[in-house]
């Protein structure tokens, strides 16, 4: 009987959503392609093939009731999710065997990147995307060319003229994608493998151009613009205008990024929503301005029809100019069914429009769903259609008669409120992919989107359309004005107190929960919405699980171990910088040195009542073992060198170990400690390459002896 009425209250809740329950789809695919990114093992085609079956069996068995009806369709939409990412890894290329000493890469330019300066002798540094590339070596005399891309750093002094379509030559030293700093940390192996990405590396000597650029016409406007920009705006106005109008970041200072980032302003270096929107409607007013100056027009032609078709043409050309990013693509996709409803009568936004965009790029690339980007994109748009659907009501009360007071009061507020539940909404997200908490973001918002709305945008629109002509040096300068403004603002801004307040790294189940109690609270309509803050508040609290006592990088180059409430670290070289910087994100803890003579040789540890040997330098002379007395009592034993027997019967650390697992955290246990190392965690994955494995060789086996 309980159980009956259970079913019973559920079948209501569910016919009360209605239609509305289309808007999970996304949802449910998602899962089932984070269930088979999370698994630590390659998924069978056929076990694949037998879920569908068993989940269409189910579907037809239950076909008559409502509530296990729906239940299976989720099911379904997981399974062909994961269906759909095991497809996805299938049709990767292999990655190839890179040549473990400097070799001379050849191939053509995809894209150049302008990397910011370091310091003021440095200078620019230039990183290509070389595709196609061969090794110009006699052992690799004759092998196809590669079917993953090569990025390449130049050295700063390497002044060649070099634009995308060229075909160059450079002797470089090159390194496959990294393994994690930690595990659980960013997969940047699983990022190469579905970015079609080979690995990376750094130029030797100077770069030879050969022959002509062909094609990639595109790509040289943008960088041609991108030049032009940076000709009339010198340093950062001119690479923030640059970022905002053709998509080219790389040369933003590293101060930049955190001042934005600081006062929650870090969406305005980002192209999405927001840029385009802007682009588009500028577009709109300003072909209905032209259309009305004819009195013809006016009267018998559909100018508004008209408008807004030139501003979504004007926001495809915008989109394609900045690269096609996922948010700046979602933001299309959700303007193509603004003006079709527009067009047809319909209803202009909606929920069902959101996810029809999400459900076509999670067909298509399912791997985004991990994208930081498609994350924060999709849950700010959620959150501002959810949230101006409940607020609706009250904003209509507020404007009244539409007195004019009423009407600049509504706009101030639906300011506050756009800011307000668009950093809501992703303030989760960037809290677990950039452990920070800006609370400022509201107060920032309000005064730098109005001027990109109605100052910069609007001068870079202008200067595009001037750049053929040569007259576009005064818009490009009125929109350094409005970007030095903003500039200043974020700098201010980034000055208060706690305006980038640091948190530890959220685990990948605390991000899911947080992610599906976002979507409960925007997409169930009712008051059971409001369920959706349990998961919410239980991801939130999962930066609060247990952190690791010690960390060894995945080279056992650097070790760091949390000593309260500091992290020491040592020895630290120009190599170990990124994994340092990953672990003082992820444990928002302040780095100390180790003690000097854990620095200088063998040393013990007390970390949370246990007992560590450390021999972090590889200077020490690996022949000199521990003595038995201090191997006393330890629980583990962290060596930069091969560990060669020392410290019998003790869990041990060292550089054969790195070698075969990657990364490695220690936690604490009731029976001593937890080793954790990277492979654990990543598991065995098309893009996580076994002990020993350099790649697939870029010649084919020889057919027979």
């Amino acid at each position: 009987m309980v159980l009956l009425k259970i079913s019973r209250f559920l079948e209501g809740c569910l016919a009360f959503q209605g239609r509305s329950l289309l808007n999970w789809s996304p949802v449910f695919f998602a899962l089932g392609v984070v269930f088979y990114c999370a698994l630590p093992f390659e998924v069978p085609v056929w076990g694949i093939s037998i879920a569908l079956i068993v989940a269409a069996g189910w579907a037809w068995c239950v076909r008559g009731s409502a509530l296990w009806g729906r239940v299976v369709c989720a099911v379904l939409l997981c399974v062909l999710g994961c269906a759909d990412a095991l497809w996805e890894t299938r049709r990767q290329p292999d990655m190839p065997a890179l040549p473990t000493r400097a070799v001379t890469v050849v191939g053509e330019v995809q894209s150049v990147d302008l990397l910011p300066e370091r310091d003021e002798k440095t200078g620019e540094v230039r990183r290509l995307r070389i595709e196609g590339a061969v090794f110009d070596t006699p052992s690799d005399a004759g092998m196809p060319p590669l079917r993953r891309a090569l990025t390449v750093r130049l050295r700063a002094d390497d002044k060649t003229g070099i634009s995308s379509g060229q075909r160059v030559s450079v002797r470089a030293l090159l390194h496959p994608p990294q393994r994690p700093a930690w595990p659980g940390g960013r997969d940047m192996q699983r990022e190469a493998w579905f970015s079609g990405l080979a690995g990376s590396g750094y130029a030797l000597g100077g770069i030879t151009v050969e022959g002509h650029a062909r094609g990639a016409w595109l790509r040289r406007m943008r960088e041609a613009m991108a030049d032009r920009f940076y000709a009339v705006l010198p340093g950062q106005s001119g690479a923030i205008v640059a970022t905002v109008m053709v998509g080219e970041s790389a040369r933003l200072s590293p101060k930049t990024r955190q001042d934005f980032a600081a006062s929650g302003l870090a969406h305005l270096l980002a192209v999405a929503g927001l840029h385009l929107g802007l682009v588009m409607g500028s577009a709109t007013i300003l072909v209905r301005a032209v259309l009305v100056l004819s009195e013809r027009a006016a009267l018998c032609w559909p100018c508004k029809e008209i408008a807004v078709i030139g501003g979504f043409v004007l926001g495809a050309v915008y989109v394609a100019l900045t690269g096609a990013h996922v948010p700046s693509v979602r933001a299309l996709g959700m303007a193509g069914l603004f003006v079709v409803a527009l067009l047809s009568g319909r209803r202009v936004m909606s929920m069902r429009s959101l996810s029809v965009i999400a459900m076509m790029l999670l067909v298509v690339t399912p791997h985004v769903v991990l994208d930081v980007s498609f994350q924060m994109s999709f849950a700010a748009v959620m959150g501002l259609i959810a949230g101006y659907e409940g607020l609706r009501a009250p904003l209509l009360k507020l404007r009244g008669e539409g007195q004019l007071w009423r009407r600049g009061l509504v706009h101030v507020v639906m300011l506050a409120l756009t800011s307000l539940l668009a950093g809501l909404a992703t303030l989760p997200v960037s809290m677990a992919h950039f452990g920070t908490f800006q609370p400022w973001f509201v107060c920032a918002n309000m005064v730098a989107v109005p001027l990109m709305a109605v100052w910069v945008m609007p001068a870079g629109i202008v200067s595009v359309f001037l750049m053929p002509f040569h007259m576009a040096g005064l818009p490009i300068q009125v929109m350094g004005w409005g970007v030095t403004m903003i500039q200043w603002l974020a700098a201010c801004v980034a000055q208060w107190p706690w305006a980038q307040s640091a948190v530890p790294a959220m685990p990948a189940w605390g991000l899911c929960c947080v992610m599906f109690g976002l979507a409960c609270l925007c997409l169930w309509r009712g008051a059971g919405r409001w369920a959706g803050a349990v998961p919410l508040v239980l991801g939130l609290a999962s930066i609060c699980v247990e952190k690791p006592l010690l960390l060894v990088a995945p080279d056992a180059g650097v070790v760091a171990v949390r000593d309260g409430a500091a992290l020491r670290v040592g020895p630290v070289s120009g190599l170990d910088r990124s994994v340092l910087a990953d672990w003082t994100q992820a444990l928002a803890l302040p780095v100390q040195p180790l003690p000097e003579a854990c620095r200088e040789g063998l040393c013990r540890l007390s970390v949370g009542g246990r007992m560590f040997l450390l021999r972090v330098s590889g200077r020490v002379e690996r022949s000199v073992l521990p003595s038995a007395e201090m191997c006393r009592d330890v629980v583990l034993f962290v060596s930069a060198s091969p560990a060669r027997g020392a410290c019998p019967g003790v869990e041990r650390i060292d550089r054969f170990s790195v070698w075969r697992d990657g990364a490695f955290t220690v936690y604490p246990s009731s029976d001593g400690i937890r080793l954790v190392s990277g492979r654990m965690v990543q598991g065995v994955r098309p893009w996580v390459p076994p002990p020993g494995w350099r790649g697939m060789p870029t010649l084919p086996l020889a057919p027979a002896e």
